[in-house]
């Protein structure tokens, strides 16, 4: 066998390659489109190795990393690379959380709150209308090439936080990362406000004609009134959504790229 390749195969190698592996791992564990399909887990495995490949030799380049001594340390480093990787992916995933909590709000306006379906995305029961808003965000986050930053957010988590034991939640990553997650809340409802609002107005007018009209069974006719103006808004408002997805989106991003 060649001298360079049992270079390789060394244990420090085969131990770097196993951490950049993990971090990896937490990444696709809580990221969006990864994290939101039910992606087999074999093809996750694959997927993350193969992008272990990549970045390996680029971590194994820059030196440093301290060989663990014992499986307790192998464990604490391992439980470290597997949080990073998490981080990056929760926080990325906040636009996604966002979208489905505007979507919720929405239906429970037109009254569809209680159709729920199962959603394939997520393998659970859900609000039809969120299934179709999560689609929506995924295209847009495909189409802004969304897993090219995150794989670019975790190379440079590896310049930044190198494999190891120096690394220490410090006050600016916590501020980032609350910063990020408290944004959720403002952009759902930024999403779900303009539809929503008509909706409300619609009931405010429709309780003024059932006291003007005390005969009429105003329920009945209420929902499939809020359903028909429910889903004509929302055509309406699906390319002003898109593009404004697009620019939390892009926005979200760079800040993840900048939180290690």
């Amino acid at each position: 066998m060649p001298t360079n390749l049992l270079v390789l195969l060394s244990p420090q190698n085969m131990i770097l390659f196993i951490v950049v592996f993990t971090r990896l791992g937490g990444l696709m564990t809580s990221a969006p489109l990864f994290s939101t399909y039910p992606i087999p887990g074999q093809v996750k495995a694959w997927l993350v190795a193969t992008i272990s490949l990549i970045i390996f030799p680029m971590v194994l380049a820059k030196g440093g990393f301290a060989m663990p001594t014992s499986m307790p340390e192998l464990t604490v480093i391992l439980l470290k690379e597997f949080s990073i990787g998490y981080i990056i992916g929760f926080v990325s995933n906040v636009l996604f959380i966002a979208v489905e909590m505007a979507a919720n709000l929405i239906s429970m306006q037109m009254a569809l709150s209680a159709a729920q379906a199962l959603n394939p995305l997520s393998g659970d029961s859900s609000a039809i209308l969120s299934q179709f808003y999560t689609l929506l965000a995924s295209m847009v986050f495909i189409g802004l090439n969304g897993y090219q930053w995150l794989f670019s957010a975790v190379y440079k988590s590896f310049q930044t936080v190198p494999p190891g034991y120096g690394f220490i939640i410090n006050g600016t990553i916590t501020h980032e990362v609350l910063f990020i997650t408290g944004q959720m809340f403002t952009i759902a409802l930024g999403i779900a406000l303009p539809m929503f609002a008509v909706l409300f107005i619609t009931d405010v007018l429709l309780g003024f004609a059932s006291k003007m009209m005390p005969q009429m069974n105003i329920f009945m006719v209420s929902m499939p009134l809020k359903i028909y103006l429910g889903l004509m808004l929302g055509i309406m408002f699906i390319q002003p959504i898109s593009e404004h997805l697009a620019v939390l989106m892009e926005k979200i991003l760079i800040q993840v790229v900048s939180i290690f």
